[in-house]
């Protein structure tokens, strides 16, 4: 019965059934399952499946709705697979790490009013943002063209759509340093890819994750 009435009130109301749903969710409904592959060149990590109901509700929650509160459970899942990444990145290297997220245009930014990457990385525990661990550096890499949206393209169109699209705010600052580049869901890795062609130009050491693939 339960599950009729909650059928009902997401058919009506499908943006508040979501965000009420997202209230809900702890770590294990997210699945956590880190997974590594190839795109255009570069390898990316992606921690969930975009498929997981529980993971598709909290981004579009976060990214759609405004629920802010929906970044903390996708936070908690970052932050334990950085733990191990940061271990493991410690292991072979002295310099320290940061945490840089895809940004967005100037001009997006101003319509949706946050970036919903950069929300969930200020949502990870202190030692993740203040240099204890890792530094959160929210304006290292600035988008620099305001590319359409890539969900109706091709995978041919969207790397050509996001080519150029980044740029590096202030290249001594990644000095003695291995950048994560964070973002919250990757399709075909494009957008990825594209920031990675710019942080290689600056010969810096990098990593990438995806909190989910689509």
């Amino acid at each position: 019965m339960m599950r009729f009435f909650r059928a009902i009130f997401d058919a009506i109301l499908p943006q508040k059934a979501r965000v009420a749903r997202t209230q809900t969710y702890t770590l294990k409904d997210l699945e956590l399952s880190p997974t590594t592959h190839e795109a255009y060149g570069v390898q990316i990590t992606t921690l969930m499946s975009y498929r997981t109901k529980a993971v598709e509700d909290l981004i579009r929650a976060l990214k759609y709705d405004g629920a802010k509160h929906a970044s903390h459970a996708l936070a908690e899942a970052l932050g334990e697979y950085l733990q191990e990444e940061i271990a493991h990145i410690k292991l072979f290297s002295s310099k320290s790490v940061l945490l840089v997220p895809i940004s967005l245009h100037s001009e997006r930014l101003r319509e949706r009013g946050f970036n919903q990457i950069e929300v969930v990385l200020n949502a990870l525990p202190e030692e993740f943002k203040n240099g204890k661990l890792t530094t959160l550096s929210p304006r290292t890499l600035t988008r620099i063209r305001n590319t359409p949206q890539q969900t109706r393209l091709s995978r041919n169109e969207r790397l050509k759509n996001v080519e150029g699209a980044f740029a590096v705010s202030d290249e001594k600052t990644l000095q003695d340093t291995h950048v994560i580049l964070i973002d919250d869901v990757t399709t075909t890795g494009a957008t990825l890819s594209s920031a990675a062609q710019t942080l290689k130009k600056t010969g810096v050491s990098f990593s990438m994750i995806a909190l989910a693939r689509a």
